[in-house]
């Protein structure tokens, strides 16, 4: 419907008064600290050791090869950052949202990430060691030969993930961690405890690499190909 001369002059004086609000932009300059906003600004190669990000907007913040280690990302927002070849290793990140990140390589060593979401996030060869990951989320996630060597996996989210080749040696999976359709090519279960896991099908198990020392849920077996052979890649 056409707007009457006097319909169009009101709108022009409302819009002198209220003028839009534009959004506010990211200040790429500014020193790290808490709540900051760097959202899609550039912080690639640079030294960032023990930095207090607590709550930050880091949405679509590119972080290759930048070191983060010891850094309190806590309750912050990373959801789409570019963290291929960075470091995190040591962080505080309870609560972080890494969700659809890439962080090809990237280390997340003894990272303290309880209840943080990796969903959907590219995680090849990333390593896990070490890390606190109770409640959290990789569902969706590419994690193609992680490493989770000895990391705390209580109730974490693994459902229609690819954990193709992964390894979970000695890492710890109590109350019930969830497998649902992720995909188990080769993934190292060795020794693992998965009684209480929810989710795997015996489809999933005869793809994975366990030994005689694997527990495994009600009504799945040990396929007869246990133990693989040594990845040595």
């Amino acid at each position: 419907m056409a707007m009457h001369g006097s319909s169009l002059g009101l709108l022009a004086l409302v819009l002198l008064v209220f003028p839009p609000v534009a959004a506010q932009a990211a200040d790429c300059g500014s020193m790290a600290s808490p709540k900051l906003d760097w959202q899609e600004c550039t912080k690639k190669n640079l030294m960032l050791q023990g930095s207090d990000l607590e709550g930050a907007n880091l949405v679509g913040t590119d972080f290759s090869l930048t070191d983060l280690a010891g850094a309190n990302v806590k309750s912050a927002n990373l959801e789409k950052a570019t963290l291929v070849r960075a470091s995190l290793e040591g962080a505080h990140a309870e609560g972080a949202n890494f969700a659809k990140i890439e962080a090809y390589r990237s280390s997340f060593a003894s990272i303290a990430a309880d209840g943080a979401s990796f969903a959907g996030a590219e995680l090849q060869r990333a390593n896990f060691a070490g890390a606190r990951l109770a409640g959290a989320s990789f569902e969706k996630a590419e994690l193609g030969r992680a490493d989770f060597d000895k990391a705390v996996l209580t109730a974490a989210k693994f459902s229609f993930a690819n954990l193709s080749r992964a390894d979970f040696s000695g890492a710890t999976f109590e109350t019930t961690p969830m497998f649902d359709r992720a995909f188990m090519f080769l993934t190292r279960i060795e020794g693992l405890d998965l009684s209480a896991a929810t989710g795997l099908e015996q489809a999933q198990i005869d793809l994975a690499c366990g030994d005689a020392s694997t527990k495994l849920p009600a009504g799945l077996s040990a396929p007869t190909t246990w133990p693989c052979p040594a990845d040595h890649e």
